[in-house]
């Protein structure tokens, strides 16, 4: 079933996750006791994919020689996927990336999917952190979101890179990210928020957020997106704070802030980081649910219990 589907056809907030693919050469075995673990306590109506850019390496030879050379730390997106839906009969979600890839690999990577009967895709720009390979200059891959949003629309109308005779149209769901607190290159939120009008008059079915850590960056956001014209479901992601790293890489890498309060707790008890992260994540969650949040989408990656220990917060109340 299509994600919007699920949202449309909801009685109450959808409880979903977001994993990540092991790293090369890594079992998949652990992602599977991950998604055991989940699935027995909620059994999700989708489970999200993350997808990765390759990147590029200087390796010395040795012979001293230096190779360039083009890797993906974690391939595996679309089999995961595949193996999620029948091993567990949950529909998955494979994140689709810009960056790194051309038009061609983009569309043969929904070819595949569309075969194996997933219809839902996450379309995201993907964020160059300047190893990864990039297409952009010669014009092979598509830029920005909005132009993969395209490119899946025009497939679910038949309409493929090449001119094919007899074209069989494909029937992708597709979500895209919103930033509450505005994607770090935007020079605004007003501005960032057009431009996700922009994604959903392309096509886009619902939004997935950038995870935060301040209820009020949400609600606000959704107000102005409404105020906006965007009407889809706008979902929450939560990241839950398990090691005081975060204070850091969170802020680095996602460019989000983290309140004085959750900090200064932290700071003042370091040895129960992962306690103190969840009892937030509970309030959060409570809070997002009880003002009409359509669910609830928690990046687990590859660890699942802090969030299992907040949804048996969150149910039992």
């Amino acid at each position: 079933m299509k994600v919007i589907e699920h949202y449309d056809k909801a009685t109450e907030p959808l409880i979903s996750f977001e994993i990540i693919p092991p790293k090369r050469g890594g079992s998949v075995q652990s992602v599977f006791d991950s998604l055991d673990k989940v699935i027995e306590k909620v059994h999700p109506p989708f489970i999200d994919v993350t997808y990765h850019a390759a990147e590029s390496y200087v390796e010395e030879q040795s012979d001293g020689t230096l190779k360039r050379v083009v890797r993906r730390k974690r391939p595996g997106t679309i089999g995961l996927c595949a193996a999620i839906l029948h091993r567990y009969g949950i529909d998955p979600v494979p994140h689709l990336i810009c960056e790194g890839f051309s038009k061609e690999e983009s569309e043969d990577a929904l070819i595949e999917l569309n075969y194996l009967g997933i219809h839902n895709i996450l379309a995201i720009r993907g964020d160059n952190t300047g190893s990864q390979v990039s297409l952009h200059q010669n014009g092979t891959s598509n830029k920005f979101a909005i132009d993969l949003v395209q490119q899946i629309q025009n497939m679910n109308h038949g309409n493929f890179l090449e001119d094919t005779i007899n074209a069989e149209p494909t029937d992708f769901c597709i979500g895209v990210a919103g930033y509450p607190e505005k994607h770090f290159e935007a020079p605004n939120l007003d501005w960032d928020i057009k431009r996700l009008k922009q994604k959903v008059d392309a096509g886009a079915d619902y939004i997935v957020t950038q995870m935060f850590f301040d209820n009020e960056a949400y609600f606000n956001f959704v107000d102005k997106c409404r105020v906006n014209g965007i009407d889809i479901p706008i979902v929450p992601g939560l990241k839950i704070l398990t090691t005081t790293n975060h204070l850091k890489s969170l802020p680095k890498y996602f460019h989000l802030n983290i309140p004085d309060e959750l900090t200064e707790e932290i700071d003042e008890s370091p040895d129960h980081v992962s306690e103190i992260g969840v009892k937030w994540t509970q309030k959060q969650s409570l809070e997002l649910l009880e003002n009409g949040a359509p669910g609830i989408h928690y990046y687990i990656m590859g660890n699942p219990q802090p969030a299992l220990d907040v949804i048996d917060f969150v149910q039992a109340k």
